[in-house]
């Protein structure tokens, strides 16, 4: 599933804080373009969990139904909005090759371990 999901970046003296309303989603980003890494990141697997658990997907809100003054974090410095786009199929692929990668890392440390025993 390709989207695009309207995010909040609330800026702060110590990090840029993330918010995904239509997702529930919370993280923070050392900087923005960490925030929208973090961001894009939090979305695609928030969409993996809830197609796996066949959960119904919300739409995202129109930009211009934002209100940054309900934002979650409003109240800690200036937020802007965005957009932020995301492919869950993208991301599933890339979680099942780190998993392939990190079981083949792992036969190897074993597969090492051994031959030196």
């Amino acid at each position: 599933m390709q989207e695009v999901y309207p995010v909040l970046f609330t800026i702060t003296e110590e990090c840029i804080l993330v918010e995904v309303p239509d997702l529930e989603v919370l993280t923070e980003g050392k900087n923005m373009f960490d925030a929208v890494k973090m961001a894009r990141d939090a979305i695609q697997l928030k969409l993996v969990v809830l197609e796996d658990e066949k959960a119904k997907i919300p739409r995202p809100t129109e930009l211009e139904n934002i209100e940054l003054s309900k934002g979650e974090f409003a109240e800690e410095g200036k937020t802007i909005v965005s957009l932020v786009d995301a492919d869950s199929e993208e991301y599933r692929r890339q979680l099942e090759d780190c998993s392939k990668f990190n079981i083949k890392k792992l036969k190897d440390i074993i597969a090492y371990k051994k031959k030196k025993a």
